[in-house]
């Protein structure tokens, strides 16, 4: 007799995972967008000298009363929210000159891939929901895959066909410009950026990015190896390796991102505004969501390979003075270590977002020349010598 469909489906993991990537992609990466761009202009207002966003709050004078009321007496918070509405409301227009069909598809090409990537990052070590009567402790990953990093990148490659494809549909030279342009840079640094992650692959031995965060918790971070095993002779002779990688990384994830100062893509001192010149709305709208999506998980992909993913930072000392459980422990961790290792997570991934705000407003923009210079004749060459050093040092102090 054959056995129902709906018998053998297992709705409480379906559920489970319906959770998680609501709680993910609708509140954390679309609100963390909004709280992102909210703290870019504040913190480009105070390195330049000026006020920026301080007016916007919950608007009560509409309702009669005298003046509207500012969260926690900080002006501009609502700013975000007011700008997500104008575009919402703003009039979606679109040019006589343009292809429509892929005018149209770029966009959704543009944001889809950078949320896509979410779905392997480790954002916590697991919870324990047994007051729920859910007897399994749930994985706070969404989908825990083996190959982790290589899907990350290969989704997020997806990423550059919608930026070519709106400069291309625009039919106008200079959105046209910007497109090539951002092929040409993503090609060139996902390169440097593929190869700066080989030797944290070879130091952890594998490709599952939720064994290498409890990896890291249990013998300290790639970049602090303070605790466990962290503390042997080698880990600290791979350092060396290990930071220039992380450099590497970083600075190639700046420019998969389009961010300053590898914004060449839409360099508004040339191109007026790049790929996106043409479109307004909702559109340009996704656009936006797109580079800040990808910034985030860029974040989170750093976080989860150098800097401990969840892991709190040096909790065996913490433990000595906290009588709280900090560390992982598979299937007994306690529920309020999950739910902190969720929140140290994301305090380093915004950590992390508020230095790619910094940078964009501290340091010139590249050449175009400097751009393609700096990735094919400097990251690419050092990134080849990174593998071969880190080989080196793990067969002359090999790991425990």
């Amino acid at each position: 007799m054959s056995t129902p469909l709906l018998a053998t489906f297992d709705l409480l993991a379906l559920a489970i995972s319906v959770g998680k990537i609501v709680f993910l992609t609708f509140l954390v990466i679309l609100p963390l967008v909004s709280i992102a761009v909210y703290f870019e202009r504040r913190i480009s207002a105070v390195i330049q000298d000026r006020v920026g966003p301080n007016r916007v709050g919950v608007p009560l004078t509409l309702l009669g009363f005298k003046k509207d009321w500012q969260p926690f007496g900080i002006g501009g918070l609502a700013q975000a929210a007011a700008d997500g509405l104008k575009f919402i409301l703003k009039e979606d227009f679109v040019p006589a000159h343009v292809r429509t069909f892929y005018y149209w598809l770029a966009p959704c090409m543009t944001v889809v891939p950078a949320l896509l990537t979410c779905v392997v990052l480790p954002f916590g070590s697991e919870l324990n929901l047994s007051i729920l009567g859910i007897a399994e402790p749930v994985k706070m990953v969404i989908a825990d895959l083996s190959i982790g990093p290589l899907f990350t990148f290969a989704i997020a490659s997806l990423g550059v066909y919608g930026i070519v494809l709106a400069g291309w549909a625009s039919n106008s030279k200079y959105p046209f410009l910007g497109g090539v342009r951002a092929s040409a840079q993503m090609i060139s640094y996902e390169i440097s950026l593929g190869l700066s992650i080989v030797p944290v692959l070879m130091i952890f031995g594998e490709l599952n990015m939720t064994k290498m965060s409890a990896f890291q918790d249990a013998n300290g971070w790639l970049l602090l190896p303070l605790w466990g095993e962290g503390l042997s002779f080698a880990r600290w002779v791979l350092l060396i390796p290990i930071v220039i990688s992380f450099v590497i990384f970083t600075v190639s994830m700046f420019a998969e991102t389009n961010r300053l100062p590898f914004d060449l893509a839409e360099c508004e001192t040339e191109l007026v505004a790049g790929y996106h010149t043409e479109y307004s709305s909702m559109k340009f709208a996704l656009f936006f969501m797109g580079e800040y999506a990808a910034m985030i998980i860029g974040s989170g992909m750093a976080v989860t390979l150098f800097l401990g993913g969840w892991s709190i930072p040096c909790w065996p000392l913490l433990e000595k003075i906290i009588p709280l459980q900090l560390h992982y422990t598979p299937d007994t961790t306690p529920l309020y270590t999950g739910l902190l290792h969720i929140g140290t997570f994301f305090a380093k991934v915004f950590a992390f977002i508020v230095f790619f705000i910094i940078i964009r407003w501290t340091l010139p923009r590249f050449r175009f020349d400097q751009l393609m210079a700096l990735g094919w004749k400097v990251f690419f060459e050092l990134a080849l010598l990174n593998v071969f050093l880190t080989a080196v040092l793990m067969w002359w102090f090999p790991l425990k």
